[in-house]
């Protein structure tokens, strides 16, 4: 039986606050990677997806978030240009995520930094705005997929202790799509690690 190909969605958000509902989701990035069959240990760039949203009817913002966001005013002026509803926005990178996975012959996985945030705020968007998600509960934690590479605690598992090639040569920007770029590099790397470089 062949193995069923997989596409990795990684998912980065930028927000107002540290929860969905009562805070609002700003913005979001995705780009989708899937492996290269004709080369060993190789993943390509698919597709991307961004859009910036309005904010939630009634919603606040959380004062520290909001000095983070004055410390990085020009990201989050980016953040406020050409503002989509939720309702749309959600919907469109349903039927994204739904087109590329067809047009590749493969499966959504949803991959995060962290996924206990990205994702708890994503995952209440998709219900609440497009009654729906294409990857059904499950978002894969980037962290805790580099504890079992590396074997190490939890909480030792951060990127200032990730080997070197792990990272490639890109600048966190706090953009949402330059940040979901990065990340899902990052994830490819892991992926590929074969424990012996640095």
């Amino acid at each position: 039986m062949k193995d069923t190909q997989e596409i990795y969605f990684s998912l980065d958000i930028e927000t107002d606050g540290q929860i969905p509902g009562e805070y609002s989701m700003l913005s979001f990035g995705c780009a989708a990677f899937m492996a290269d069959d004709q080369r060993a240990n190789s993943y390509k760039l698919l597709d991307t997806f961004y859009a910036n949203l309005e904010t939630l009817p009634h919603a606040k913002e959380n004062p520290g978030t909001m000095a983070f966001w004055e410390k990085n005013k020009q990201a989050y002026d980016l953040t406020r240009t050409d503002q989509q509803n939720p309702y749309g926005a959600m919907r469109d990178y349903v039927k994204w995520v739904n087109k590329v996975c067809a047009d590749n012959n493969a499966k959504p996985v949803c991959v995060c930094y962290p996924a206990g945030f990205d994702w708890t705020f994503f995952y209440w968007y998709l219900i609440k705005f497009a009654n729906e998600s294409p990857f059904s509960f499950s978002c894969l934690d980037i962290k805790s997929f580099a504890m079992a590479k590396l074997g190490t605690k939890y909480r030792e598992t951060t990127k200032r202790n990730f080997p070197k090639s792990w990272f490639p040569d890109a600048k966190h920007t706090h953009h949402a799509l330059d940040d979901a770029i990065e990340q899902g590099l990052i994830f490819c790397n892991i992926l590929n690690w074969d424990g012996n470089k640095k």
